[in-house]
């Protein structure tokens, strides 16, 4: 596992970290609780903001301000060891909303493992939060200042081409990788990093979490340094109802208070690093259905004109609220490649949902390979005998074996549904392939959805692992009016298959209008069908717009009981929510797996100029890590301040390609050959024994190093003699070790 191959990584990089000789201020801070092993495998992945020193010469290896004895290590660390940095300064800064917060982290770290006149490589990782989206990365490092940037196919290849091709990206999901190339010893590393996820929304409350869990070995040597943690939190509800706060993992406290907006600030001076995440909720509350629209003027730099706007739904505080009855076809894809893991927790996933349907609800079950596989010839009311049964069916069905066929389990569930009444018909389609007839698959379900009318069947979608087509996926729920959803990690398949059934299966008000749109001069609304308001999940709209919207707007749908409800919507202007930014994500997804579908060049120029303004990655555009020399900045200033020409302007010295910012539009090579569900995991080859010799020498008490800090606590004389004497068994001993790694390794 990829996991594994890391975390040995970075403990082979802590063991090289024992040949540096901190001095005799070396500090460390209180003992923190851990549960379990200190070192378990945990322990040692990111959950946190780290920089890396990317080791592949253990011979680099020393204190830059105190440099030490060190026996000289033959040969290379393959793959290369990772020590952590300490960090000396850590700052985040989260804005949250509507139903996405952008999180800012500062900090500043130092290459305190590498001799000073050597050098190598850094990485940053970033745990990001709930489908996190990377904004960019500020470097100053040096005399050398580093950033990302996203432009187009044209922009890219009027560049050089890349000098390196290993500029980093997601290694797995929401784990965001950068390599900072060629950093001295001794050097102070500041970065700025922005990143955009949603809010999670459970149980009527909003809430955020940023990983912030650091391990103490990032602590700096130095006793005295004061360490200061800073976190600033900035809500805006935008919907216009008081904010309750309801639970915060550090002390905040509370700076400003407005309608829905709120200002909060920790700042403390600590022993040692945050060892858990920043976690902050808050409810919006109402007892009844409550929605609203925002209105924005596009800004003077906007490619887009027309005016912006966000309709928001909220199903209130009534858990009596009644929900529609619910008939179900779940489709389960069961070809080879979903053996194992995610065959397992989608079994276990979907076990759980025929527990959670009501006795008033109907349901079945279709697996598909090349062939169909039904539990019931026609939908079953659930009794405890018929989920008992589907259980046992189940268990016996689903082993993984076959090819893919989508369109014919599709087609079969929409006929079972055909005489649906007063209930909310449903398809669960869970898959993790691609197949050749997508577009023919989105044009039959959009004809067949449309000729149901209003209580056409929702087609909810789940994509699992990345060879399957998720922009495929994602156009076949939007038609539809039901949610998509995915798991690019084989861990998470269960817990965001619950989340993403409840949120879909649970509908209170189906089949809203808002009036006004059919009026306006022109209108563009993403989803393009809004979606159904479900019980404890907002509905959240957004789009543009030509024309005039009055003062006051109305929302229409039908209840479960199939009478009529009328929402008030308050039109309201605003200026302090960025509306642009908040769904550019949203509409970028939503418009690639328009132009997928619909093959347009037009769309996919829109959706470029969306991701270069917004720096939002897409399918279209690239992500480069420039470098720019801060010395020529200076001299390109101070020769404008004095009228040259001689400098015509700072030039990119160095330009890297980050590489793994998007999914693609399937694999149907990787589908037809039915290879493992695909997750993304990098592969790092086997250790290099000459690592472990090299570390394992400085596992003994007996080492060079332990003997010059005891003979630097004796008299002068005798340390003079015992220095001598235990240097020269010290290089025999070393000479020893190293010839055998040298002789082994070649």
């Amino acid at each position: 596992m990829a996991d594994d191959e890391f975390a040995k990584a970075v403990e082979d990089g802590l063991k090289l970290a024992k040949r540096i000789y901190a001095g005799k201020d070396r500090h460390f801070g209180p003992p923190r609780p851990v549960g379990g092993m200190e070192r378990s495998l945990a322990s040692l992945l990111p959950a946190a903001p780290m920089v890396y020193a990317v080791v592949d010469d253990p011979g680099i290896v020393d204190n830059p301000d105190i440099p030490s004895y060190q026996p000289h290590v033959y040969g290379h660390c393959d793959p290369p060891a990772l020590i952590p940095l300490q960090m000396n300064e850590i700052a985040v800064e989260a804005d949250c909303f509507l139903d996405t917060a952008f999180v800012a982290i500062r900090g500043r770290w130092r290459v305190h493992c590498i001799m000073r006149n050597r050098s190598c490589d850094c990485r940053l990782l970033v745990p990001m939060g709930e489908q996190g989206s990377i904004l960019g990365v500020e470097v100053e490092v040096g005399k050398n200042s580093y950033s990302t940037r996203v432009m187009d196919e044209e922009e890219n290849q009027k560049m050089e081409k890349p000098e390196r091709n290993e500029g980093g990206g997601f290694l797995k999901p929401e784990l965001f990788s950068l390599t900072i190339p060629e950093v001295s010893g001794g050097s102070d590393i500041s970065l700025t990093i922005r990143w955009s996820q949603k809010l999670f929304y459970e149980d009527g409350q909003f809430s955020i979490t940023v990983p912030l869990n650091f391990p103490e070995y990032v602590t700096p040597f130095a006793k005295i340094f004061a360490k200061k943690e800073k976190i600033q939190l900035n809500v805006n509800s935008g919907f216009g109802k008081e904010v309750l706060l309801q639970t915060t993992s550090h002390a905040l406290k509370e700076r400003s208070r407005q309608a829905g907006i709120l200002t909060f600030l920790y700042e403390a001076v600590v022993e040692h690093w945050s060892y858990k995440d920043f976690h902050f909720s808050y409810s919006v509350y109402s007892n009844d259905l409550f929605g609203g629209i925002l209105l924005q003027s596009p800004t003077m730099y906007d490619y887009d004109q027309r005016e912006m706007f966000c309709l928001y739904l909220f199903p209130g505080n009534n858990q009596n609220r009644k929900v529609f009855r619910r008939e179900v076809v779940f489709i389960v894809d069961i070809s080879g490649s979903m053996e194992g893991k995610p065959l397992e927790n989608v079994k276990n996933a979907l076990s759980t949902a025929l527990l959670e349907l009501n006795p008033v609800d109907k349901f079945n079950i279709i697996a598909f390979n090349d062939e169909l596989h039904s539990f019931s010839s026609c939908m079953e009311l659930v009794t405890d005998v018929k989920v008992e049964n589907a259980h046992e069916w189940i268990c016996k069905t689903f082993v993984a074996g076959g090819g893919t066929n989508i369109m014919h389990p599709l087609n079969k569930a929409i006929d079972l549904l055909f005489d649906a009444r007063d209930s909310v018909p449903h398809i669960f389609l869970i898959t993790d392939g691609s197949v050749e007839d997508e577009r023919d698959i989105c044009s039959t379900m959009r004809t067949r959805v449309a000729n149901r009318g209003s209580m056409s069947p929702r087609i909810s979608t789940f994509g699992v692992g990345s060879y399957c087509n998720h922009y495929f996926l994602r156009m076949l729920a939007s038609i539809s009016k039901g949610q998509y959803d995915a798991a690019y990690d084989p861990d998470l398949i269960e817990s965001r298959m619950q989340r993403w059934f409840r949120r879909a299966s649970s509908p209170i008000v189906t089949n809203i209008i808002v009036d006004i749109f059919n009026h306006l001069d022109e209108v563009e609304v993403y989803p393009t069908h809004i979606p159904d308001l479900s019980v404890g999940c907002p509905l959240i709209v957004s789009g543009r717009y030509q024309g005039k919207i009055p003062d006051s707007l109305k929302a229409k749908g039908i209840l479960a009981d199939m009478s009529e409800v009328v929402i008030d919507l308050e039109v309201k202007n605003t200026k302090d929510i960025p509306l642009e930014k908040v769904f550019a994500k949203q509409h970028i997804d939503l418009l690639t797996a328009e132009a997928w579908f619909s093959e347009s060049k037009q769309l996919e120029e829109k959706i470029i100029k969306l991701s270069m303004r917004s720096s939002v990655p897409s399918e279209y555009t690239y992500m480069i890590l420039l470098q720019t020399d801060t010395e020529k900045q200076d001299a390109v200033k101070q020769a404008k301040k004095h009228g040259s020409q001689k400098h015509a302007g700072p030039k990119n010295r160095l330009s890297i390609l980050v590489h793994g910012l998007t999914i693609g539009f399937g694999n149907i090579v990787a589908t037809s050959e039915n290879l493992p569900t695909g997750f993304g995991e990098p592969k790092l080859p086997e250790t290099n024994d000459v690592l472990e010799k090299a570390v394992r020498c400085c596992d003994n008490y007996c080492c060079c190093m332990y003997i010059i800090k005891a003979c630097s606590k004796m008299n002068d004389k005798l340390a003079v003699v015992m220095a001598q004497g235990c240097a020269a068994l010290s290089c025999l001993g070393c000479y020893e070790c190293c010839c055998a790694a040298c002789c082994e390794s070649s």
